[in-house]
């Protein structure tokens, strides 16, 4: 059972989330919150497997929330929902440790997958939406990037060619195919790549690979 935590300020946008995931067996509702702050505090006092937030909220927006969930003793894989597909704000929510975001306007299917990809450790931005959103409002620091080239060079020639393609947005099975690869291999490459780098999901190391690319 996969349990998700709703935080949005609009209550028609958590009524309609909340009956989506009543929908799907293997998902529970543990809690609704009207801001992240609220959020943060419901999440620190239940289970919570997956956190749905929107970007912008009063008392504390999503970016903040991100974060504050990400560093819970048991934390939480963050969503975060937005009305823009090129919103700004959701660059530094996927800095913060998002794994993805969500259109508000997602279908419905594609919301109950989004939430069971992000639980399984996924990320859950497209190829297309990855490059996006990272080729718009990426702004690399010259201490970041000093930072990013010492760790990649810390990895292997093949990890390396990993890491390139997930900052192209390429999944595990993608990846395996393009390479002639097990996808377990693939995943176990990508697994070193996040501890190597000191990021907790690809979209961080997506990150990292475009400050060094």
């Amino acid at each position: 059972m996969i349990r998700v935590l709703i935080a949005d300020d609009d209550p028609f946008v958590r009524a309609g989330l909340s009956d989506l995931l009543r929908t799907d067996d293997g998902l529970e509702l543990v809690g609704e919150a009207p801001d992240g702050r609220a959020a943060v505090d419901l999440a620190r006092r239940t289970r919570t497997d997956v956190a749905l937030v929107d970007i912008r909220m009063p008392v504390m927006g999503g970016i903040a929330a991100t974060g504050a969930l990400r560093s819970l003793p048991r934390p939480p894989a963050v969503a975060v929902l937005t009305t823009f597909d090129l919103d700004e704000y959701v660059y530094g929510a996927l800095r913060a440790g998002a794994a993805g975001f969500l259109l508000k306007d997602t279908p419905p299917d594609d919301i109950l997958r989004a939430v069971r990809v992000v639980a399984g450790g996924g990320a859950m931005l497209s190829p297309t939406v990855t490059r996006t959103v990272i080729s718009r409002f990426h702004r690399p620091d010259t201490a970041r990037t000093r930072a990013a080239r010492r760790a990649v060079a810390r990895l292997t020639a093949r990890e390396r060619e990993v890491l390139d393609l997930v900052a192209e947005g390429l999944t595990n099975a993608e990846i395996a195919g393009l390479l002639q690869l097990r996808e377990s291999t693939v995943k176990a490459h990508v697994s070193r790549i996040l501890t190597e780098l000191g990021v907790t999901n690809r979209v961080q190391a997506a990150l990292v690979a475009r400050d060094v690319l």
